[in-house]
């Protein structure tokens, strides 16, 4: 394959072959290698690229559909542009989609891991989709603040076992394309890249999907990236946590082999959405002030999975350790 060099022609923008090698019609587009994505990538971080190329290679991407290798090769740009520190963590949790018909129970579900000893680095981004309920100012909500820094994530891990730093200060010019989405009408491959970022290298990962067909891209590209552990599946609104009404299908990588796992819904019958939203609810089934029948399925189902991809219990046992570990949490953790 001839270099991007090589493809250039006299007097063109270097990014020009990029946005060539997808566009060229039916019979002469193709996918970036994993080296061009690669390459493509950090030219975009670097902001090396013009804002008409940018809107014009994210939608060729977003109608072709992005392979595994180029993910992977846009997630080494990400990771060598983002430079982040070495800090010891054990799971690590992308949140980029927001919830719009049920509470974010995922975060519950995220801190009981953390008071039982487990590190958990969540990263995300807000605000792309209207009326959507996030992570970052849920938890602002709730606990007062998020990290902004990777001083306050190394203090917030060693002080609670729990971080969450917003896509903006991880990665600013990924936030900004995130945004993007308000003048092109579509999620970008930003969405998809940002899931993977694992920017701490933590051994196990947990991803959410919306569309179904993207679990086999995610699991190909975490295999390619030499991911050890990940759990792969189509979650509440795009967010990682099972829906209770659902037959839920992992893809899973368990020490670098591939396969796919499936569990059972908890509840028949679709489930009514609540008719407000409001994140006080969850500080409220949190302290145990509110029991919320479908909100505790949603913890305790989506803590089953993680357990069993952290590998403390197996598919059979791992629910009732979720129900265990929930009625064990530090109920002061979410202040009153």
């Amino acid at each position: 394959m001839k270099s991007i060099a090589a493809l250039a022609k006299p007097g063109e923008h270097p990014f020009a072959p990029f946005v060539r090698i997808l566009g060229k019609g039916r019979q002469g587009s193709r996918s970036l290698s994993r080296e061009e994505a690669r390459d493509a990538m950090a030219m975009i971080l670097r902001g090396d690229v013009e804002e008409v190329q940018l809107g014009a290679f994210l939608m060729l991407l977003r109608v072709k559909e992005e392979s595994g290798d180029e993910l992977a090769g846009f997630v080494e740009a990400a990771r060598a542009a983002i430079a982040a520190p070495a800090l010891q963590v054990d799971l690590d949790w992308s949140s980029y989609a927001g919830k719009g018909r049920h509470l974010p129970w995922y975060l519950l579900a995220a801190l009981t891991l953390a008071d039982h000893g487990i590190r958990v680095f969540m990263h995300g981004a807000s605000g792309h989709t209207p009326g959507r309920i996030y992570s970052e100012p849920a938890l602002i909500q709730l606990l007062g603040s998020v990290c902004d820094s990777w001083e306050s994530v190394a203090s917030a891990l060693d002080a609670s076992n729990f971080a969450f730093l917003p896509l903006r200060h991880l990665c600013p010019p990924l936030d900004r394309m995130i945004d993007l989405r308000s003048l092109l009408g579509l999620r970008s491959p930003v969405h998809t890249l940002s899931r993977l970022l694992n920017p701490l290298a933590a051994p196990y990962a947990v991803q959410s999907i919306f569309h179904p067909p993207y679990g086999p891209r995610h699991q190909a590209a975490a295999l390619a990236l030499g991911q050890p552990h990940v759990a792969v599946f189509k979650g509440d609104a795009g967010e990682v946590e099972r829906r209770p009404e659902a037959v839920t299908t992992i893809y899973r990588i368990a020490d670098g082999v591939a396969s796919e796992m499936r569990w059972p819904r908890l509840v028949d019958g679709r489930q009514s959405p609540p008719e407000e939203l409001e994140v006080e609810r969850l500080r409220q089934v949190w302290r145990g002030d509110h029991h919320d029948a479908y909100g505790e399925l949603a913890i305790t189902g989506t803590l089953a999975v993680v357990l069993e991809l952290l590998g403390r219990a197996d598919q059979e046992s791992a629910p009732a350790m979720a129900q265990r570990w929930w009625a064990e949490r530090n109920r002061e953790r979410i202040p009153a």
